[in-house]
């Protein structure tokens, strides 16, 4: 699974595979969070602030665990 290099204040990466959305954060730390739907990584990926589409659309719904 390869991260995609984002435009953010908060954001450095974000990844998609199996049902799971990845996202390493400016600190380092890498997070999946389990069963997103495609369409919110898309979603993500398009949004105009990373960090304010995290926030609001994904950390509160999705469960997670951090990787590092």
């Amino acid at each position: 699974m390869d991260l995609k290099e984002v435009k953010s204040s908060n954001i450095s990466k974000v990844g998609y595979e199996d049902d799971n959305l990845y996202v390493q954060y400016n600190s380092g730390n890498l997070y999946r969070y389990k069963k997103v739907p495609k369409n919110v990584y898309k979603d993500l990926l398009e949004s105009d602030s990373k960090g304010r589409y995290i926030n609001s659309s994904v950390k509160s719904k999705y469960e997670y665990e951090k990787l590092k």
